[in-house]
């Protein structure tokens, strides 16, 4: 008896048709495959966390059923067209995705998170249409890239940003060897250097273009740029907040 169900429900599953038992499991499939994507997404702290992408994922798959039904359950429709609603996805995910970009002074954030979103409709899409192979090894796929390529990243030390360090000195600063010397030995690349003089106070303010790691230690980058000459103030801010 369990047999005779076992094999009635992958019958289901695997049929061309549109049915009740269909898709039911492609949108608990695509329920579980935007949960796993958006959990490691949410662990980081980003906007769209485990339930955008579950609705994500399993909105893209219900839009693909319509399309396969409406052509199957009404032929006689002179303008059908069972890609129509599908690729309407494609465009609408987008609205999505901007949403999830955050531009702060210059700086963009979420990219990764807007390209999540985009890819995972893919994945619902795929689902919807049956490909459960292809949708299980690309939501695999997605999180080998948000996992691990990003612990490569960090390993190699790639992802340098550019950064300006606005130093302000109670002096007039005549040379800035020792500040290269500083970023040097912190691994921090100098790029270009801005000087302003108030010799009236006297002040001295640099803006040092630098490209900067992720994994910088700032508080210790400071206090040795501290030592360097006297210093009243200083900060890091992005590189278009520079006047």
């Amino acid at each position: 008896m369990i047999t005779a169900y076992w094999e009635y429900f992958i019958q289901q599953v695997n049929s061309i048709e549109v049915n009740t038992v269909s898709s039911i499991f492609k949108l608990s499939l695509s329920l579980l495959l935007g949960c796993l994507v958006g959990f490691e997404r949410k662990r980081k702290g980003q906007i769209a966390g485990v339930r955008t992408f579950a609705l994500i994922s399993m909105g893209a798959t219900l839009a693909m059923i319509l399309s396969i039904y409406v052509p199957q359950e009404y032929l006689g429709l002179k303008n059908g067209d069972p890609g129509r609603i599908a690729a309407q996805v494609v465009t609408g995910i987008g609205f999505l995705g901007a949403g999830a970009i955050i531009q702060m002074k210059g700086s963009v954030r979420g990219l990764t998170t807007a390209a999540g979103i985009w890819i995972i409709a893919a994945i619902g899409m795929a689902v919807g249409v049956g490909l459960y192979s292809l949708s299980l090894a690309a939501t695999a796929l997605v999180l080998v890239v948000l996992l691990f390529v990003e612990r490569l990243e960090h390993h190699i030390n790639a992802g340098a940003e550019s950064r300006i360090i606005r130093i302000r000195l109670s002096v007039i600063a005549e040379d800035i060897d020792g500040y290269r010397e500083v970023l040097k030995n912190h691994r921090v690349h100098l790029t270009n250097v801005y000087v302003e003089y108030d010799y009236d106070e006297p002040v001295t303010r640099l803006n040092l273009v630098v490209l900067i790691r992720e994994h910088t230690n700032y508080m210790k980058l400071f206090a040795d740029l501290r030592q360097v000459k006297p210093t009243v103030a200083i900060s890091l801010a992005n590189q278009v907040s520079i006047s």
